[in-house]
């Protein structure tokens, strides 16, 4: 019988419906207790999904039998709450981006270290279907030697559609800081670790004018970048490119492409836990797709299922701190390396993340 692993949440927002209907789907996780700054919150979410406790902070914080605090904060708090889930002995699992500047990356793998404790961060989204049956067929030979990747995010900003847009134009906002983790963990666990980047960046309309229902009318002063054009130098010798844009109308360009020796890849939504996965190698006429060997029936939430199997069995979490910080780390690189008109050479590096077995029962994720 699986020795479960006891999790409370801090933070109640619009991603706890998702990441409560998941974490259940795991057989080694325990969901006991939430808690939120605002306790008739926690309350009224405790009672909608059955959940055994409504805490305080302070109260999660303090029961000595949860063993994972998952942090759905605000980014601007991230930081901050991932350090006091530390100090309270517990290990740290958290929405991206790990946190806003490199300091606080720094700080709590720092603390991490220091307590014996795991660090493990969003996105998870690269332990689904898709994305682990593009790293099978990378790690398979199928394209050969990687050389090349793509990446495009493109779109004109969440102030026509989300009630609250105004943080998306402030420090820790932007695309690549809103979008670009999905996109280079991705990349990352696909092609490994980037060892240097150079990027250019610029806020191409300073104001923007609230659409949305909820803020129809409202002026946003548009502080952080909002089209970023950045190059990767992979460890392992690829050259990458992304491109992330609040700033893009339309456009025709594919998410994710791994181009090899041999052959091209071309790679779903890393938003997302499934879609298609397209192979077309040197000596064929047209694109055809991979059969998946892995689930797509997961969401938000299998990275704690995967850092819960790792506090039980010693391994390296694949969601990792470490993980995160390596792409906060890329994300600041290119915002510096376009103030700064120069290539950075990036200080952090991070282990590939081991792939999913293959043939894993529903609701387990080691076999």
């Amino acid at each position: 019988m699986v020795d479960k692993v006891k999790v409370g949440f801090i933070g109640v927002g619009n991603i706890f419906p998702q990441y409560i209907k998941w974490t259940r789907t795991f057989e080694i996780l325990d969901v006991v207790a939430v808690a939120d700054m605002d306790f008739s919150r926690a309350e009224a979410r405790a009672k909608e999904f059955d959940i055994p406790h409504a805490y305080t902070v302070e109260q999660l914080l303090a029961d000595p039998s949860i063993e994972i605090v998952v942090n759905l904060t605000v980014p601007q708090s991230h930081a901050e709450v991932a350090l006091s889930i530390l100090n309270a002995g517990k290990h740290a699992y958290g929405e991206k981006p790990l946190g806003l500047m490199r300091e606080e990356g720094q700080k709590i793998l720092a603390l991490a270290a220091e307590k014996h404790l795991l660090v493990g961060c969003a996105p998870d989204t690269f332990l689904g279907g898709g994305i682990q049956t593009a790293r099978k067929v990378i790690d398979d030979g199928l394209i050969g030697r990687p050389i090349a990747a793509t990446a495009f995010m493109l779109s004109h900003g969440p102030e026509s559609w989300h009630p609250n847009p105004e943080f998306y134009y402030k420090l820790g906002g932007g695309p690549m800081f809103d979008m670009g983790p999905y996109y280079l963990t991705a990349l990352v666990n696909l092609l490994g670790p980037v060892r240097r980047v150079t990027g250019s960046a610029q806020i191409s309309f300073p104001e923007r004018i609230a659409t949305s229902k909820e803020k129809n009318g409202l002026k946003i002063k548009v502080d952080v970048p909002t089209h970023v054009a950045g190059i990767m130098d992979f460890a392992a010798g690829a050259v990458g490119t992304i491109i992330t844009s609040f700033d893009v109308w339309a456009n025709h360009v594919p998410l994710i492409e791994i181009h090899g020796s041999e052959g091209s890849l071309n790679v779903p939504d890393p938003n997302n836990f499934g879609g298609k996965v397209l192979l077309r190698r040197w000596d064929e006429k047209e694109w055809r797709e991979v059969e998946h060997l892995h689930s797509d029936d997961v969401g938000r939430g299998i990275g704690v299922a995967d850092m819960a199997y790792a506090i039980r069995s010693g391994r390296a979490n694949r969601a990792s701190g470490q993980l995160a910080f390596h792409v906060l780390d890329l994300m600041q690189s290119f915002h510096d390396a376009s103030s700064e008109g120069k290539h950075i050479d990036v200080a952090s590096t991070v282990k590939q993340p081991a792939a999913l077995p293959i043939g894993l029962a529903k609701g387990t994720l080691d076999s």
